[in-house]
């Protein structure tokens, strides 16, 4: 056999270019399209994701709350102690 893995086999008539990957831009267009479709994103998602947020927080506190309610002792149940 005697190939190595990347070349098993040959294809005529097939042309194919590419840019290494070191020559390309890395942030092209990060500034120009990135930060307004990050934007945009947000405002599509705040509206599913900040409503359960705020639900989950109001009854954690409320169970906190009603947790050192009842934790309390009743003060009339220890007045003729004294």
């Amino acid at each position: 056999m005697g190939r190595s893995f990347g070349n098993l086999y040959k294809v005529h008539g097939l042309v194919s270019y590419s840019l290494s990957p070191y020559e390309q831009k890395a942030f092209a267009g990060a500034i120009s399209h990135g930060i307004p479709n990050m934007f945009r994103r947000f405002r599509g998602q705040v509206f599913r994701v900040v409503p359960p947020l705020i639900i989950g927080y109001m009854v954690y506190d409320w169970g906190k709350k009603e947790n050192a309610r009842l934790s309390r002792k009743n003060p009339a149940d220890f007045a003729d102690e004294k």
